[in-house]
């Protein structure tokens, strides 16, 4: 058996019952441990096996939505454009408006956007701020539509996230790259950038003034321990936390610079293990929900040593997708499709990922 999240699932590990994501603070890293696991939303006893053939969950909208790729590419490209206009000129606000709408729409109808942003490394040679902006800015529209906000709070929270490192730009070239081993004064250099993104957005005379509050508090955290003010709990613009949160997630799966991206799920770990007094345990325990610990594509192995691909994520049942297998116990290739939903298959789990899925 492979090791699943930095040894948490190791050979030779005695067995135990996993515990159940609590519903209480504080919250605890997802963990799969090698012994069947209790359903998160229900304490039913378990039933017999079921494995059946099941379609694939269509991924098509029930109403036509335009291609994702697209749509993501035109955000990055506004952003990119949006860098030329730091050190003066306007900013065009109906146009980021017109494509938060056109994003929301589109993850209301499909999770295609949503996976768009999640899933890919940075191309060669691109925009890295402008990239990681338009990742941020999809996260978060649809963490935001997790928690049931409304088109009047997404639309702020989709600029804010959209242009909340803007001042990045105005930083001296590759110091974002480094930020881990920054000396004193290059560290309060980095720190000064949430100021410097505020007062940008400012000259540029945003719609709604929470926009700008977002903005300048992105870095502030739930204990104090942020910057560049210090703020804590509810001192902190509420959009701000879930942007600072979406951030921290987005960074550790796509950092800028050459230091190994994280997997989504070692991301959450991360987070949860590490950060988990930063953010309040509701925005956590959405992007646990949301994210996945197992996205789509993923490859795993069950604990009956067949591999398969997760297909569609089961959101009340986040450890147990459904996945399509694709070699049997002796790693032979399967010969007929078959798709096992793990939500209604209690003795059946996954162990682990298989191989390195970092691109």
């Amino acid at each position: 058996m492979s090791d699943l999240v930095r040894g948490i699932v190791r050979e030779g590990t005695a067995r135990s019952t996993p515990a159940t994501p609590p519903a209480a603070d504080p919250v605890k890293a997802p963990v799969v441990e090698p012994t069947p696991p209790v359903s998160i939303a229900s304490t039913d006893p378990p039933g017999p096996v079921v494995r059946r053939e099941v379609p694939p969950t269509p991924r098509g909208p029930v109403e036509p939505s335009e291609p994702s790729e697209p749509l993501f590419g035109e955000l990055q490209q506004f952003l990119v454009e949006a860098r030329h206009r730091v050190d003066g000129g306007g900013f065009v606000w109906t146009r980021l408006e017109s494509l938060i709408d056109r994003a929301v729409t589109s993850l209301t109808r499909s999770p295609d956007l949503f996976w768009v942003a999640n899933n890919p490394a940075a191309p060669p040679g691109v925009d890295y701020i402008a990239f990681h902006q338009a990742r941020v800015c999809v996260l978060s529209l649809r963490l935001g539509i997790d928690l049931g906000y409304d088109a009047g709070r997404l639309l702020p929270l989709g600029q804010a996230a959209a242009l909340f490192d803007a001042g990045l730009w105005q930083l001296p070239a590759g110091l974002i790259d480094h930020v881990d081993t920054l000396a004193d004064h290059d560290l309060a250099t980095y720190r000064s950038h949430p100021r410097l993104s505020a007062d940008i957005v400012q000259r540029w005379s945003p719609p709604d003034p929470r926009i700008v509050e977002s903005i300048l508090d992105h870095h502030e955290r739930e204990q104090g321990q942020g910057f560049p003010r210090g703020l804590a709990g509810g001192g902190i613009a509420a959009d701000a936390k879930l942007i600072g949160l979406v951030d921290t997630y987005t960074a550790l799966t796509v950092p800028p610079s050459s230091r190994p991206r994280l997997r989504p799920y070692e991301a959450i770990r991360d987070i949860v293990k590490t950060r988990n007094d930063q953010f309040p345990p509701q925005l956590i325990k959405a992007l646990l929900s949301e994210i996945s610990v197992f996205p789509p594509g993923t490859i795993v192995r069950l604990n009956t040593d067949e591999v398969g691909r997760v297909i569609a994520v089961n959101r009340n049942h986040p450890l147990r997708p459904q996945v399509e297998i694709l070699t049997d116990a002796r790693g032979q290739r399967a010969g007929t499709s078959k798709v096992i939903d793990l939500s209604e298959s209690p003795f059946l789990y996954i162990t682990g990922p298989v191989g390195d899925d970092r691109r």
